[in-house]
């Protein structure tokens, strides 16, 4: 054991710097994989880097080259696939990358300076529900330092460089690295039954008419994804092609509505606030509101009643249900 620690194994000792050092990305003599050349790639473990093979103070073969772009400043070449793989028994599994303490500050700014989440998620390609949450968590940290609170930053600091980063645009001109899939269709609780709908043949059946199968107010598939508008802005890029003023038009027109939108949810969140009755005491603060016996409907489930509405189990899987259609209507 002491004899890999003083040998490849130094070289976890000293981790590099702004890269993830993990066992599958050296080779068994303790070289950089990825900073072999690639004018040579069938070099062995004992040359891989690109120079000759040097002895380190304790004795551990290290990479000549590898330490010259370390000295340099150059650098070192970005993870691949097979790095990312802190396992090595399990080639399966890699290590996703995490948002860069400079990516997260970047979409601090851009939702404070006024830009709305969606907006902020299509430019650099970052989900929602990320944005969100890393605003929020964002505006916590400000505030705890204006307090003079104590942060765990050497803590933060020490596990974001174990983990791969998707750092932030160099250029606001330019397109973000995508960080993850930001558009993908989420699972209505109404699609996960299992049922069979017959059609004739002579029926054009398409998403909107599968969205009504399933329930009568589901809306297809892309209306019901996270970013609606990418696909229409797609459609209006194919009919004018060339028209680039066009996208840009239709582009102003969604932000706009989508400011619209965001107002008047603001304006019922205000007016069902200043409704609510507020007895406040040093612990608690109680909300009464207005509720009538018929906004519950005529099933007691309504959208708008009050108390708990449990759902109904589905019955495509219970035992002793016909599942097949037994007429075509």
């Amino acid at each position: 054991m002491y004899r890999w620690l003083n040998g490849p194994g130094s070289a976890f000792k000293d981790p590099l710097p702004g890269s993830t050092n993990y066992l599958n990305a050296y080779d068994p003599a303790g070289n950089l994989i990825r900073a072999r050349t690639r004018s040579d790639p069938t070099l062995g473990g004992a040359r891989r880097g690109g120079g000759d093979e040097v002895e380190s103070a304790t004795g551990a073969p290290r990479n000549n080259a590898l330490e010259q772009n370390v000295a340099s400043g150059k650098p070192i070449p970005m993870e691949t696939h097979d790095d990312l793989m802190p396992f090595p028994m399990n080639r399966l599994f890699r290590s996703q990358p995490v948002l860069s303490e400079e990516l997260r500050d970047e979409i601090h700014k851009m939702v404070q300076d006024g830009m709305s989440v969606r907006t902020v998620s299509e430019k650099l390609e970052v989900d929602m529900q990320r944005v969100g949450a890393v605003y929020r968590l964002k505006t916590i940290e400000h505030q705890w330092i204006q307090e003079g609170k104590k942060l765990a930053t050497p803590y933060a600091r020490a596990v974001n460089e174990m983990l791969p980063k998707t750092p932030a645009p160099p250029n606001p001109k330019k397109r973000a690295i995508p960080h993850e899939s930001i558009n993908d269709l989420p699972v209505h609780s109404a699609t996960t039954n299992q049922l069979f709908h017959p059609v004739s043949e002579s029926m054009h059946f398409n998403r909107t008419s599968a969205a009504k199968v399933f329930a009568r107010n589901l809306l297809p598939a892309e209306h019901r994804i996270p970013h609606p508008e990418m696909v229409e802005l797609a459609k209006v890029a194919q009919e004018h092609r060339g028209r680039d003023d066009m996208v840009i038009n239709r582009r102003e027109e969604l932000v706009k509505m989508e400011k619209e939108l965001l107002d008047a949810k603001q304006e019922r969140m205000k007016a069902r606030e200043a409704a609510a009755k507020k007895i406040e005491n040093p612990r608690w603060l109680f909300r009464f509101e207005e509720i009538k016996a018929e906004s519950v409907g005529k099933d007691g489930r309504a959208r708008g009643g009050i108390g708990a509405r449990y759902g109904v189990p589905p019955q495509d899987r219970k035992k002793g249900q016909v599942k097949i259609p037994t007429r075509v209507g």
